[in-house]
């Protein structure tokens, strides 16, 4: 086993004092989960979805262009067909991650949509 050390401010040195025994199995729970958000970070980057909000948003639209932006027909199906998957037998991983990108595309909009009415009226 390898030993780290490291200079910690005194407050973090006793709260890290108080959990030394569970220190090993923290650092690792904390590690794997950064990868698992690195990743899915990267799955969503490539998501149909963000990448139409990502383009849409690029070609600098105005305030009444954000308030009427909706995602494609086809992506809108898509999202339909995940929606009937998930109520009648559920979803994979994979797909799961993908309904959850376009929550994150929806939630994403609906403020992007709130802030240019705030500002447009």
């Amino acid at each position: 086993m390898t030993a780290i050390t490291l200079e910690v401010p005194d407050e973090l040195a006793s709260r890290i004092s108080a959990v030394r025994d569970r220190l090993p199995d923290l650092i690792s729970t904390v590690l794997e989960s950064g990868s698992r958000t690195s990743q899915g970070l990267k799955a969503a980057a490539m998501h149909p979805a963000y990448r139409e909000m990502m383009d849409f948003l690029a070609s600098s639209p105005s305030r009444q262009q954000i308030i009427d932006f909706k995602i494609s027909d086809k992506t809108q199906d898509r999202l339909a067909d995940l929606l009937d998957k998930n109520r009648e037998e559920g979803l994979t991983p994979g797909e799961s991650t993908e309904l959850d990108v376009y929550e994150l595309v929806q939630h994403s909009m609906i403020r992007l949509k709130t802030r240019a009415r705030q500002t447009l009226f």
